[in-house]
């Protein structure tokens, strides 16, 4: 779910080289015509509930039309380039919050409107004014115990040869180059092109072991992987088609921290309908709303209240038994290092 932006949306980012919406203010007023009873969503595809969407359209009697994302690119595309045109809710990530602020790209959430985004744990809010946390995830190795043929305790055991070909994984910049810097024992949000080529050279070895990119539940349940590096979702998702069968752990890792990033709704700048779009944030961030949520979408949740009203399965999931949850890093705004990323990311893409 989290791939990285391409070199010209990273420069737009940084440099505000683009506005967000013309001729449209903050309400839409340039466009009166607009439906008010129907609510426009750009997100990840298979990340919210059909029932949730269903009980929200028939509690408001209103239509939500939701359009799918390949990638962040998508994402930060729409919002450069007047995404309030289109849509009244996108959803982006932690990383790129600061300059989506800075860029005047979203618009400030009136949280009155919004009571019920109290319930989101403090500790996991990024520009607050702006976004709504949806779900996070954790981004760790999880193998198969009795197939893989090292056992894992840290980045650096991924590039051990033995695993040539034995490698499901995520893919994007700023979910790859980060575990390289991490390994090499740099900051893993590194703006120094000398590490970040150190990390290239990393992944260049990694890369040999990886036998696919994507579809790491899938990969792990047919046995073309012993190892998946993957998000906490996936990986309970590929714990429960295992049912009785399941010898997936996850890697007790003995010193190097993992990733946990946040998935946000934002109201792009120039949005038509508002006062929809913040009903919405409501109405996901109840407690019992999320907790149904969850049982089809199992990642960590940022919503304390929801977690604590949602299932047993949900509250056991071995997915999220692990003891280093504390020892995690974040993605922050790497700013026009950013090109530097792109850079290196497309080489590894290319096989130079």
């Amino acid at each position: 779910m989290k791939k990285t932006i391409s070199i010209l949306l990273a420069m737009v980012l940084v440099l505000g080289l683009f506005t967000g919406c013309s001729g449209t203010n903050s309400n839409g007023d340039s466009d009166k015509t607009a439906s008010s009873k129907e609510l426009n969503i750009y997100m990840w595809q298979q990340y919210i509930s059909d029932a949730l969407i269903s009980k929200f359209e028939k509690e408001n009697d209103v239509k939500v039309n939701l359009s799918y994302m390949s990638d962040n690119a998508d994402a930060i595309t729409k919002l450069t380039a007047g995404g309030g045109q289109e849509y009244d809710l996108i959803m982006t990530c932690d990383a790129y919050m600061e300059s989506l602020v800075k860029g005047g790209y979203v618009e400030k959430i009136n949280f009155d409107n919004v009571p019920n985004a109290s319930n989101v744990n403090e500790a996991y809010w990024t520009a607050k004014e702006y976004c709504v946390p949806y779900l996070m995830n954790y981004i760790y190795i999880i193998y198969n115990k009795d197939t893989c043929p090292v056992e894992i305790k840290s980045y650096n055991d991924l590039i051990n040869p033995a695993l040539k070909g034995q490698i499901a994984s995520i893919d994007g910049a700023r979910n790859l180059f980060p575990i390289a810097l991490v390994a090499l024992g740099y900051d893993p949000n590194s703006t120094k092109e000398s590490e970040i080529a150190e990390a290239y050279e990393w992944l260049v070895k990694y890369n040999e072991n990886v036998v696919a990119y994507g579809n790491a539940e899938q990969n792990l349940t047919n046995g073309t992987a012993s190892v998946a590096f993957t998000y906490d979702g996936n990986a309970s998702w590929a714990m429960s088609e295992l049912g009785d069968k399941n010898n997936l752990v996850i890697a007790d890792f003995e010193k190097d921290p993992v990733q946990l990033g946040f998935d946000l709704y934002v109201v792009p700048k120039g949005a038509k309908h508002v006062d929809l779009a913040e009903k919405f944030l409501n109405f996901i961030t109840d407690p019992q709303v999320m907790a149904d949520n969850l049982v089809e979408y199992p990642y960590s949740c940022p919503n304390d209240a929801a977690v604590a009203v949602a299932s047993d399965a949900y509250k056991n999931d071995p997915a999220r038994n692990f003891s280093y949850k504390q020892n995690v890093f974040f993605q922050e705004d790497v700013g026009d290092a950013m090109t530097i990323y792109n850079e290196y990311y497309q080489k590894l893409k290319v096989g130079e």
